[in-house]
């Protein structure tokens, strides 16, 4: 993988999966860019922490665009994820109209913001957006303070972390025992903790990440949250990411989950069963994400 994470999870295996997620995510990724750079200046740059497949920073790109332009800062720890995000991104950094052409600078950046200083690489953001990777570091609440540092006075901090549980399926399939996404769903809370546990150095969070952001020294700090919807019957791309999500749910329950619930899976995942997902008009994705806000002093 070249650069690793600290969470031991093989993200380039879960590339493909997660460029599906982003297309779940677009329509909702683009009204939470444009509210995020609105207030921004003129000409602003912007940094993407933890980029992944780039779902973000396209939608970051396109908003910027769409108001005249600025630059869009990659990072990533993980050279296959930030190769893809920077292709995504570059792809949607161009704006014309009938009366102009706006231009975004993408500039890709490989580290490791446990351990690296996001001012090494990128200082005097007018926005600093980092969605679902504090938590996959040893300190979170350091991970916050570095990234809060990277600011320009009056910069905006965008934290996505937290909000409900992923809904797809089903109270009663059909096979198995009712319930299965709720045991599924307390089988990858065990995993979760595990896995922070088992990052060298870790440490633990005890509070809610408004209080993160207000010891970090923000003003204005709030939370919103938006959905992800695709109700059933839903598209065969949908249904492709609900098998993702259901396949990952799987691998990270393991031995965590009962037998006769990893027997349910299987049937779920088997194309060549009458319970497969893929062939199912009853499932669906329903999210809701928290975004944490704060602006620097």
């Amino acid at each position: 993988m070249g650069r690793h994470t600290h969470d031991g999870i093989d993200w380039p295996a879960r590339l493909i999966a997660m460029r599906r997620a982003d297309g779940l995510h677009a329509d909702a990724l683009r009204v939470v860019a444009r509210r995020l750079v609105r207030a921004l200046p003129d000409n602003p740059t912007v940094i993407d922490v933890g980029s992944g497949a780039g779902g973000m920073g396209v939608a970051l790109t396109e908003a910027l665009c769409a108001r005249g332009g600025g630059t869009v800062v990659l990072v990533d720890a993980v050279p296959e994820l930030l190769d893809a995000a920077t292709v995504a991104a570059r792809s949607a950094a161009t704006y014309e109209s009938d009366t102009s052409t706006a231009t975004v600078r993408v500039r890709p950046v490989l580290a490791d913001i446990a351990t690296e200083e996001p001012t090494e690489f990128a200082e005097s953001a007018h926005l600093v957006w980092a969605s679902n990777v504090l938590h996959h570091l040893p300190d979170q609440r350091r991970g916050a303070v570095n990234l809060i540092s990277a600011l320009a006075p009056g910069g905006w901090f965008a934290l996505a972390e937290g909000g409900l549980e992923t809904r797809c399926l089903p109270w009663d399939l059909g096979i198995g025992e009712p319930g299965l996404q709720d045991r599924l769903a307390a089988a990858r809370g065990a995993w979760f903790t595990r896995m922070r546990e088992q990052i060298p150095g870790a440490s633990r969070l005890p509070v809610g990440w408004n209080t993160v952001l207000t010891e970090a020294g923000l003003d204005e700090v709030t939370a919103f949250s938006y959905l992800v919807d695709h109700p059933a019957p839903t598209k065969p791309a949908v249904r492709e990411s609900i098998e993702d999500w259901l396949r990952w749910r799987a691998d990270v329950a393991g031995a965590l989950a009962h037998p006769a619930d990893r027997a349910a899976v299987h049937r779920l995942l088997d194309p060549g069963d009458p319970a497969y997902i893929g062939l199912r008009d009853d499932v669906f994705f329903l999210q809701a994400n928290t975004v944490h806000v704060g602006r620097k002093r």
